[in-house]
Parts: structure tokens; sequence; C-alpha cells
């Protein structure tokens, strides 16, 4: 396929995605990334949709109701966005396969799914993984929830991949009341930054009551990066 036809597609499915509510967009070759479930699909889309600024400041020392509902709420527009990307594709005569906007591989691996959303962005030039392990983007810091479509349509990267920013930052891992961040950057060789088991441990024990347990925010509400946008 022609360079500029390929151009032409992208800039299609950006309308489409903004459209729909999307907030960022971003497109990537996958190299060495590509999922286990559709190892033949090594393109992807990461879309990201802006968590609410109101919404964010009712979180104090645990998530509130609102936050809850928002975060599955961001959840839902994501998961459309996707499905209609992965739908639109398909017409152009390609192959693609949405993945979830909240994922994970099941008991076995509870805390990775069939592709990492962050990496996709990452490699989209969207932002970066910062010490909290949250995606940072940089109109919207760490207010975002992301979602990514896998395809075999040969996508070409539009931005440049971005170095982390975080510097010498550790607001999040004073802030986690779990202590799960451990206050240092994700490791090129994919190392991880935080301790998800312990993360998610707390929320279930101290958050039952708040659309049971599974969401916290603290570690988004305090990134100084959000006041950026």
């Amino acid at each position: 396929m022609e360079q500029l036809q390929i151009q032409k597609l992208q800039q299609e499915l950006k309308t489409i995605a903004y459209d729909l509510g999307a907030d960022v967009v971003g497109f990537c070759a996958l190299d060495n990334q590509t999922a286990k479930i559709a190892p033949q699909l090594n393109y992807a889309i990461s879309i990201g949709v802006k968590l609410s600024d109101a919404v964010l400041s009712t979180i104090e020392d645990a998530p509130s109701f609102v936050y809850f509902q928002h975060y599955r709420t961001a959840n839902a527009l994501i998961d459309n966005i996707a499905f209609r990307l992965a739908r639109q594709i398909e017409k152009y005569g390609f192959s693609a396969l949405p993945i979830a906007a909240s994922q994970s591989q099941g008991k076995n691996n509870p805390y990775r799914g069939v592709i990492p959303h962050k990496t996709v962005a990452v490699l989209s030039g969207l932002g970066y993984v910062g010490k909290s392990g949250l995606f940072l983007t940089e109109k919207y810091g760490s207010k975002v929830r992301l979602g990514t479509i896998l395809t075999n349509l040969p996508l070409q990267r539009e931005l440049p991949i971005l170095e982390n920013g975080c510097k010498d930052c550790t607001i999040c891992a004073k802030a986690c009341p779990a202590g799960a961040i451990f206050g240092q950057p994700p490791t090129k060789d994919g190392e991880r930054n935080i301790d998800p088991e312990k993360c998610s441990k707390y929320m279930k024990e101290h958050f039952q009551d708040v659309g049971r347990g599974s969401v916290c925010g603290i570690c988004i509400k305090v990134c100084p990066k959000n006041q950026l946008s």
C-alpha cells in the first residue's frame, strides 16, 4: 500500500476516533511487542480518553463513588470507540482486533492484559510511563484511560517517542496508601516500577465499599503533570 494512501486512511481513522470522543490517537508498528493472541496483527492504534477534572477532585484519601462510575463509563466509551474503529478497518479490507480498556489474562496472570495499552501508547508517541506506572501525556498528564486496536493495516507512527518526564518527582510514591510505587521510572528491559499485587490487595481490603474496591485513583489525583492541562 502506498504511503499517501496509508496517511489518508490514518486521517480518516483519527477523525472517526475524535468524533466518537477520543482525546488522543496514535499509530505504530509493534515490532517484537505483538500480542500472542494475534501475532499476525503487528500494527496498532492507541486511543486515550481524558478523565474529568471535577470527578478527580472528589478523590481524597480514598476513591469516591462518582470516580468509580466515571472510571467504568470511560472504559465503556473507549471500548465503543475501539469497536467502531475495528469495524472501519475491516471495511478497508484488513483485520482488526479491539482490546478492552480494562483487561487481564485471568487468574493465571491477573495483572497483565493481552497486550499492555501503555506499551502501544508509548510506541505511538502519545506519552510515557511515569514512576507511578501510569501513562502520562504532555497535554493531559495522567488523566487518561487507554484502549488499543491491533491490525494488519500497515500504520505509520506520526509522533516522536517521548522520554520519561518525571525527573526527580516522587509525589505519587509518597501518596500511594499501599506503598506499591517504588518511585523509579520503568527500566528499558521491562522491569516494573510498581507492585501491582500490593496495589490490588490494598484496594480490595480498604475500598470495598466503593465500587467493589477495584479502583483507587490517588496517584492520578496527585500527579503534578495534570496541572499542565
